[in-house]
C-alpha cells in the first residue's frame, strides 16, 4: 500500500506574506504622500508655472506666425516627402514643430478660438506661480464652451461671408458642424440657436448678467426719455448733498458772481430760465406734496407740448399692380448675383510680382548707341534729320525722328533692312509717319526685354477703377508703358493670329484672366473650344461657375475638343442667339445692356411665355473662345464657318462675342466672310509678310520679336503692345480659388441641338427635362402644396433664390403636373392638394 506524503503547513509562512503585504501598503502610502507633498510644494508649483508660461508663449508665437506664413507652409507640408527636407523651407517662427502644431490646432480642430486654450493654460500657470485664487473647473468649462461655441460661430461666419482663406476659421470641427446644422435648420435657425446658447451660458456663468442687462435697458430707456423722472432727480440731489465739497461746480460752470441774501431769491427764480440741470432746482428739496404738484404740472406741460408739435404722417400712395414700377417698388431691383451672393473674386496675391514691373529699365548707353547708329545710317544714304527722341518701353524702344525739309518718307521706309543691319536687331518696324505727329517712328527691340506681368496690369488703377467697359480686357502695356485695355463688348469679335511659339496661348490666357477678375459668374459665361486638348484643360474646374455647355455634357468634355461636338455647339449657340433676339424683340429694346437694365428694374415679367417655353430672364454675356480655328476649318469647312459667320454677323447685340485664334492665317482659313465680320484683329509674329497682310491688311507682324510682342488693329489704328505674361501656376491658383467659391448646381445650359439624321428629338428651347431636376425641387414642391400657392416671386422670397432659378423651378413643377400653366399676375394653380399625393408623384420622378 502506497504511503501518502503530507506536507505540514507552517504558521510562520502565512504570517510572513501578510506582513509583506502590509509593508508594501505602507511603503506605497508613504511614497504617495511624499509625491503629493512634492507636487503641492511651492517650488514645484513655481517651476511648473514657469514651464507652462514658456510653453504658452512658444505656442502663441507659433499661432501668430501661422496667420502670416501658414499658406506657404501648407504647400511645403503637403508636398515634401520627409520632414528633414521641410525644415529649411518652413517659415513659421518656431520651425517645423510650430507649423505642424499650429496647423493642427487651428485648421484641424477648433479654428481661431483654439487661442482660448493658451489663455486657459496661461491663467492656470499664473495661479501656480502667484497662488492666484482660480476655480479650475470653472475655467475648464468656460474654455470648453468657448472652443465649441466659438468654433461653430466662426465656421458659420465664414460659410455665410464666403471669405476665401488658406485655413478654416472655425477649424475642421466648426466648419463641418456649421454645414451640418445649416442643412437641417438653415442659417436663420443656426443663428438664433447660437445667440440663445450664448445668452443661457452667460446667465449660468455670470450671476450678475441679468442685472447688467437690466441696467443696460434702463440706460437705453434714459436715452429716449425727454425728461428725468422724479426718482432720478431725487437720487441726483441726494448725491449732490452728500458731496458738499463739489457745490462750487455750479458757480464754475455758470461763472456767476456771489449774491446777497436779498438777491439770492431773484437768483433762484432766474435759474430755470438759464436751462440748468435739475441740480439747481430749489423746489425739489421741499415736501412731498409739492413734488406731486410739480409732477402734475410737468405732465400737463408734456401733454400740451405733444399736442402742439404732433405732425400727422403722410399716407403713401400705393401703386396699382398694372403699373410697370409696381414690382420694383415692392421688391426693389433684381440682383443677378443673388444666387452666388457670397462669391469672392480672385485676389491680386494669386498673381506673381516681378522686379521693376511698373516701369521699364532704361539703359542710357544702349539708347544713345542705337540713336547714333540710326543717324549714321541715314546720313550714309544722304538723309539728314533735325532731331531724334527715344521712348523706352518694356520690350521695344520707339525712336522718333524729324527729317529735314525735302526728304521723302518713302526713302526712309526703303531703308528698313539697312537700319536693321546696322543695329544688329532681330527686326525693326518703321512707322512713316506716326499718325497725329509730324515724326517718323522706328521701333527697335531692347537688348534686355522686360517681362510685363499680369499683376502689373490687373493691379493698375485704370483696370481696377474701370466702370464703363462691359467686358474689360487688360491685355498688356504699350511702348509708352501705358496699360493697354479694350472692351470686348465693343470689339465686338476678335481674331488672334501668330506663328507657333509667339505667345498666342498666353494672350488668350491674359484675356480670360482679365474677365475672371472683373465679371461675376452671373454676368459672364465662357464656351471653350480646344483641339489641342491641353490649352484650356486648366479651366475645367470652372464648370459650375463660368462655363456654358449643352445639356448632358460630360464634365470632362466641357472644354470641346471633338470636331462634331464643335459643330453641334456652334449651332446650339446660333439657337441661343435667336432666342435672345426673341426676348429683346418682346422687351422692345435693341441690345443686351438695355434688356438687362429693364429686367433688373423688374419691368419684364419672367412668367410671361414668349415662345416655345421661353421666358424673360437675366442674360449673361457669352464669350466663345476657339483655339486653333484653322484646324476645324480644314476638317469641316463650311459646317464650322457657317455658324461662326452667323454669330459674328448678328450676335453682338445680344451679348455674344467670339475670339478666334489660329497659327495659319492664310486666305483659305481667314476667309473674306470672317474678316468682314471681325474688324478687330491681333497679330503676334507671323511667318511671312503675306500672313501679316492677311490678318492686319498691312505688313509689320513679320518683324515682331515674339514672346507676346503683338500688334492690335482696332478703331482704324494699329498699336504695338507687349502682352502680359500669365504663367501656368498663376492660372491654376486663380482656378483653384474660384473652384472653392459658392457655385451653381450645373453649367449654363445652351439649347439642345440635334443634327439632321440624329437619333431622338431635340428638346425645344426652354423645354424641361424631368430627369435633371433642381436639387431643391422636392422641398419647393412640398412648400407649394402646403401653401397652395405657385407664384414664382413667392418662391424667390421664400427660398431666397434668384428669379432665374425660381423660374426654372416653376417650369419643372408645371412639367411634373404639380402646378398649372402661368396665368400672369394671378400666379399658377396648384393641381395637387395633399402631401400624400405629392409623395407618390415625387417617387415617380425619382426624388
Amino acid at each position: 500500500m502506497a504511503r501518502r506524503v503530507t506536507r505540514p503547513t507552517t504558521p510562520s509562512n502565512s504570517g510572513s506574506k501578510e506582513a509583506t503585504t502590509n509593508t508594501n501598503k505602507l511603503v506605497f502610502k508613504d511614497y504617495f504622500l511624499t509625491t503629493r507633498d512634492m507636487v503641492m510644494s511651492n517650488r514645484f508649483q513655481l517651476a511648473m508655472g514657469i514651464i507652462l508660461i514658456a510653453v504658452t508663449l512658444m505656442l502663441l508665437i507659433a499661432f501668430i506666425s501661422f496667420f502670416f506664413t501658414g499658406s506657404n507652409d501648407y504647400s511645403i507640408l503637403e508636398q515634401a516627402d520627409g520632414r528633414r527636407a521641410m525644415r529649411g523651407e518652413i517659415q513659421n517662427a518656431l520651425g517645423l514643430p510650430g507649423a505642424v502644431i499650429a496647423r493642427w490646432m487651428i485648421d484641424g480642430t477648433f479654428g481661431i478660438v483654439s487661442l482660448s486654450v493658451l489663455v486657459a493654460i496661461a491663467l492656470y500657470a499664473i495661479r501656480m506661480i502667484v497662488a492666484y485664487p482660480l476655480k479650475r473647473w470653472r475655467l475648464f468649462f468656460i474654455t470648453i464652451f468657448t472652443l465649441l461655441w466659438g468654433s461653430i460661430t466662426l465656421g458659420f461666419a465664414q460659410q455665410m461671408i464666403g471669405a476665401g482663406s488658406f485655413f478654416r476659421w472655425g477649424g475642421k470641427f466648426g466648419t463641418f458642424a456649421a454645414q451640418g446644422a445649416t442643412s437641417y435648420i438653415q442659417w436663420v435657425g443656426l443663428l438664433l440657436t447660437l445667440i440663445a446658447v450664448l445668452i443661457v451660458f452667460l446667465i449660468v456663468v455670470d450671476q450678475h448678467f441679468v442685472e447688467h442687462c437690466q441696467q443696460f435697458g434702463m440706460w437705453i430707456k434714459r436715452l429716449f426719455t425727454k425728461r428725468n423722472t422724479t426718482e432720478e432727480i431725487e437720487n441726483t440731489v441726494s448725491s449732490a448733498e452728500e458731496d458738499s465739497e463739489n457745490d462750487n461746480i455750479i458757480d464754475i460752470i455758470l461763472d456767476e458772481p456771489e449774491y446777497t441774501d436779498e438777491e439770492e431769491e431773484n437768483h433762484l427764480v432766474d435759474i430755470p430760465q438759464l436751462d440748468i440741470t435739475p441740480l439747481e432746482i430749489e423746489p425739489l428739496s421741499t415736501e412731498p406734496e409739492h413734488e406731486e404738484e410739480t409732477e402734475e404740472e410737468e405732465t400737463e406741460e408734456e401733454e400740451e407740448t405733444d399736442v402742439d408739435i404732433s405732425v400727422e404722417a403722410v399716407k403713401e400712395v400705393e401703386l396699382s399692380e398694372d403699373d410697370p414700377n409696381y414690382l420694383f417698388s415692392k421688391l426693389g431691383p433684381y440682383d443677378p448675383r443673388k444666387d452666388l451672393e457670397h462669391y469672392t473674386f480672385p485676389s491680386l496675391s494669386l498673381l506673381k510680382v516681378y522686379d521693376n514691373e511698373t516701369a521699364p529699365v532704361i539703359n542710357q548707353e544702349e539708347q544713345q548707341a542705337n540713336a547714333n547708329r540710326i543717324v549714321t545710317t541715314l546720313r550714309n544714304y544722304g538723309i539728314e534729320i533735325e532731331s531724334i527722341k527715344a521712348t523706352v518701353g518694356p520690350t521695344v524702344t520707339l525712336y522718333e525722328i524729324v527729317p529735314v525739309a525735302g526728304v521723302r518718307v518713302s526713302k526712309i521706309q526703303n531703308l528698313e533692312n539697312d537700319i536693321m543691319l546696322s543695329l544688329s536687331a532681330m527686326g525693326i518696324r518703321i512707322i512713316a509717319p506716326i499718325p497725329g505727329k509730324g515724326t517718323i517712328g522706328i521701333e527697335v527691340p531692347n537688348e534686355n526685354p522686360q517681362i510685363v506681368s499680369m499683376h502689373s496690369v490687373i493691379a493698375s488703377k485704370r483696370f481696377q477703377e474701370e466702370k464703363k467697359m462691359k467686358l474689360p480686357i487688360a491685355y498688356g502695356r504699350t511702348i509708352t508703358n501705358d496699360v493697354f485695355m479694350f472692351d470686348l463688348a465693343k470689339t465686338p469679335h476678335l481674331l488672334v493670329a501668330g506663328a507657333t511659339g509667339t505667345g498666342k496661348s498666353v494672350a488668350i490666357n491674359a484675356i480670360i484672366t482679365s474677365l475672371l477678375y472683373k465679371k461675376h459668374p452671373a454676368e459672364l459665361k465662357l464656351v471653350m473650344v480646344d483641339p489641342k486638348m491641353v490649352e484650356f484643360a486648366p479651366y475645367k474646374p470652372l464648370l459650375r461657375h463660368y462655363l456654358a455647355a449643352m445639356p448632358d455634357t460630360d464634365p470632362e468634355q466641357v472644354v470641346i475638343t471633338d470636331c462634331d461636338k464643335v459643330i453641334n455647339t456652334l449651332n446650339s449657340l446660333v439657337i441661343e442667339m435667336e432666342n435672345r433676339y426673341k426676348l429683346l424683340m418682346d422687351a422692345g429694346v435693341r441690345n443686351l445692356e438695355d434688356y438687362n437694365d429693364k429686367f433688373v428694374s423688374r419691368r419684364l415679367n419672367p412668367e410671361k411665355l414668349i415662345a416655345d417655353s421661353l421666358h424673360h430672364q437675366y442674360l449673361p454675356y457669352i464669350v466663345i473662345i476657339i483655339d486653333e480655328y484653322g484646324d476645324f476649318i480644314m476638317q469641316a469647312g463650311k459646317q464650322v464657318e457657317t455658324p461662326i459667320a452667323r454669330i459674328t454677323q448678328k450676335a453682338r447685340a445680344v451679348g455674344m462675342h467670339m475670339i478666334l485664334a489660329t497659327q495659319r492665317p492664310s486666305v483659305n482659313i481667314v476667309t473674306g466672310v470672317i474678316k468682314a465680320n471681325i474688324p478687330t484683329r491681333m497679330a503676334l509674329r507671323t511667318q511671312s509678310v503675306v500672313d501679316s497682310r492677311t490678318v492686319l491688311d498691312t505688313k509689320g507682324a513679320e518683324q515682331l520679336i515674339g514672346r507676346g510682342d503683338s500688334l492690335y488693329a482696332g478703331n482704324a489704328s494699329i498699336t504695338r503692345v507687349q502682352c502680359a505674361f500669365v504663367d501656368t501656376p498663376e492660372v491654376d491658383a486663380i482656378v483653384e480659388h474660384i473652384e472653392k467659391q459658392q457655385h451653381y448646381f450645373e453649367p449654363y445650359q445652351l439649347p439642345e441641338y440635334i443634327p439632321e439624321g440624329g437619333e431622338g428629338e431635340a428638346l425645344a428651347p426652354g423645354a424641361v427635362d424631368l430627369k435633371r431636376l433642381d436639387p431643391m425641387f422636392a422641398d419647393v414642391a412640398r412648400y407649394v402644396v402646403t401653401k397652395q400657392e405657385g407664384s414664382t416671386s413667392r418662391l424667390q422670397r421664400a427660398f431666397e433664390i434668384g428669379y432665374n432659378r425660381a423660374g426654372k423651378l416653376s417650369d419643372q413643377l408645371e412639367a411634373a403636373g404639380i402646378v398649372g400653366p402661368n396665368k400672369g399676375p394671378k400666379g399658377r394653380d396648384v393641381l395637387i392638394q395633399s402631401l400624400d399625393e405629392l409623395d407618390k408623384k415625387l417617387q415617380e420622378l425619382g426624388c
